[in-house]
């Protein structure tokens, strides 16, 4: 069986008191005009540890500083040609943080981020998400649903295997 080309990535789902989650704005070039919401993070570097990822993706993205260890609450293989340009799919691993709410601006330009495809961000409530009825995606696209199990009951003893 051939390998397969996976981007490994780290992820943050960061709620505020009212169990607000902060999504990035991914405007996906192709197929053009797909919009996806999906949590900061990002991929993990050569000889980068997935905390060492962790913090540097969310002081560029968000500004937000991460100091202990946060629980690994959510594990993701999407393998699907075209999903991660270079590869066979991603590998996302999402960490747990509780913070007050913030202004999301990290250390990345807005033109920076814009290569990234992040082209805003935004608090959303679960309430929100469930009830979105618009053309943008969610990522997962389920979010809702694993999003309203971990705000209800807490941090899960393993990670929990989410689908697309």
């Amino acid at each position: 069986m051939p390998s397969v080309n996976l981007r490994h990535s780290v992820r943050a789902i960061i709620l505020e008191a009212d169990n607000c989650i902060l999504l990035c704005r991914f405007a996906i070039p192709d197929p053009a005009g797909t919009v996806v919401w999906a949590a900061p993070g990002g991929g993990i570097e050569p000889d980068e540890t997935p905390l060492a990822a962790l913090r540097r993706e969310l002081q560029e993205e968000v500004g937000l500083t991460v100091g202990t260890r946060p629980p690994h609450v959510w594990h993701q293989e999407v393998v699907a040609p075209g999903h991660a340009a270079g590869y066979d799919g991603v590998v996302n691993d999402y960490f747990l943080i509780r913070t007050t709410r913030f202004t999301p601006r990290g250390t990345l330009s807005d033109d920076e981020l814009a290569a990234e495809n992040i082209s805003g961000m935004k608090w959303w409530h679960p309430r929100e998400i469930a009830g979105y009825q618009g053309s943008d995606l969610f990522s997962p696209r389920d979010l809702a649903a694993p999003l309203t199990a971990l705000i209800t009951s807490g941090v899960p003893a393993e990670p929990v295997l989410l689908g697309l």
